[in-house]
């Protein structure tokens, strides 16, 4: 995909999030903005998005969590700038996969359960 633009749904969640609190965000973001390219976590969070992306035959970028305090988010929550080092775990993920130059399309999304969230970029990186 070198040179095209591609979307890359980034995710966060609390150690009691399910695969399904996951796919309902996919499927709400896929339906607002259409396909999606790729899905991305961070290393420590990987187990979880693999398996969705599995599921759904979509790759998973993985993102060192080294790196999460290095990205400015549209969202600022303090929780997870204490735990995680930025405003938001789904929106930076989401920034990091998509490459330089990436754009959120938004701010993240919050699972109807509050156990995670997600966030849609556009970029060139796969």
């Amino acid at each position: 995909m070198n040179g095209q633009a591609l979307k890359v749904v980034g995710f966060g969640f609390r150690s009691g999030a399910s695969l399904a609190s996951l796919a309902g965000l996919l499927d709400t973001l896929t339906q607002r903005f259409g396909a999606i390219d790729a899905l991305a976590a961070t290393q420590s969070m990987c187990p979880l998005v693999q398996s969705l992306g599995q599921t759904r035959c979509l790759n998973v970028i993985l993102v060192a969590d080294v790196h999460l305090p290095s990205v400015t988010t549209f969202t600022q929550s303090a929780q997870s700038l204490q735990a995680r080092g930025t405003g938001s775990v789904a929106e930076a993920v989401a920034l990091l996969a998509a490459g330089p130059g990436a754009e959120l399309l938004g701010p993240r999304h919050i699972s109807a359960d509050r156990q995670a969230t997600a966030a849609i970029a556009i970029g060139t990186s796969l």
